[in-house]
């Protein structure tokens, strides 16, 4: 959003004392050189003082001395702003006063048009990270490991697993909010795996801190260990010829992973454009029912079985459908 560029054009040129030209500041905001000259008109006119000069010494500048109040915020605070989309997450972590605390020191900051704008886009706009039809799980241990989290403090945990509870002794990395399920990323030993919050029977953070593994990226381990678990559970291999528009149609049906991969298997397309590719799914019942999706864009080729299925399912539709509407005549 605008507002957020004009904060972020701020901030750069108050902590370049000697400012920047508007090239330099277009390749660090990633928008054009005119989009540079419009923010700063915009800015002069809220009342911030800056003021740019040409030539080979030039560039925009902040009045000497003159500084955003933004340097008010604490480090909970600047952190807590990055759930200002999710304010029930917020509380979850005890950072809801935190939270409110951050954002009334932006807005106290912004000039008056970008201050309008920030309480519209508050008042329209609202993420809600849970499911439809699905409560909050209880957490009642979740601020005890978040402080552990944010603190670098090792943790002793109790957790229960389906068949029993276990001890563990954790480096907590970091926290998932995933559609309203909290998960903790940690480490045991050298293993690395996430916890579901929820089935926390006991948590207590210790005395003694843990490094941190180098260059370890929450988002992108949550990810890859989303695809590895979504794999897992693909035990059925078949092989199907898909039509250009199924083969569109593959990550709706499938979701992207098995998509991804079955599209990595493909083979060269025919004069019609259809392509034979292997489709993993969790069983032939499962097959059965996704491929029926894809309607007369698919065709199954093996195994036989689940070919014989699906020919037996288009055979049952075709006899429901033909002739009237109207009670089973069996």
């Amino acid at each position: 959003m605008r507002s957020g560029r004009l904060v972020a054009l701020l901030l750069h040129l108050q902590n370049r004392r000697g400012g920047a030209t508007a090239a330099e500041l277009a390749s660090e905001l990633e928008v054009s050189v005119r989009t540079v000259y419009r923010d700063v008109a915009a800015l002069q006119a809220s009342g911030v003082p800056l003021w740019t000069e040409t030539g080979p010494h030039g560039g925009i500048r902040l009045v000497e001395g003159w500084r955003t109040r933004l340097d008010g915020l604490t480090g909970d605070e600047a952190a807590a702003l990055f759930l200002s989309g999710a304010p029930h997450a917020a509380d979850a972590l005890g950072l809801d006063t935190v939270l409110v605390a951050a954002q009334t020191k932006v807005l106290a900051t912004l000039p008056a048009d970008l201050r309008t704008r920030a309480g519209r886009v508050r008042q329209r706009f609202h993420l809600d990270a849970p499911g439809w039809f699905q409560r909050d799980e209880g957490v009642p241990h979740l601020t005890e490991i978040a402080g552990a989290v944010w603190t670098g403090h090792r943790l002793d945990l109790r957790y229960a697993r389906r068949d029993r509870e276990v001890a563990r002794r954790l480096d907590p990395l970091g926290l998932v909010l995933k559609a309203g399920v909290w998960y903790l990323v940690a480490r045991h030993r050298s293993d690395i795996r996430s916890y579901r919050v929820s089935r926390v029977v006991a948590a207590s953070s210790r005395p003694d801190r843990f490094d941190r593994p180098d260059g370890f990226d929450l988002g992108a381990w949550w990810a890859h260990s989303n695809e590895d678990f979504a794999r897992s559970l693909m035990r059925f291999d078949c092989v199907v010829r898909v039509s250009p528009s199924g083969l569109r149609a593959l990550p709706r049906v499938f979701g992207p992973v098995v998509a991804r991969d079955a599209l990595d298997s493909a083979g060269p397309a025919d004069p019609a454009g259809w392509v034979e590719l292997r489709v993993r799914t969790e069983s032939e019942e499962v097959a059965a029912g996704q491929l029926l999706m894809l309607g007369p864009d698919l065709e199954a080729v093996a195994p036989p079985s689940l070919r014989a299925m699906m020919a037996g399912i288009g055979a049952a539709i075709v006899t429901r459908h033909r002739g009237p509407a109207g009670p089973s005549q069996e």
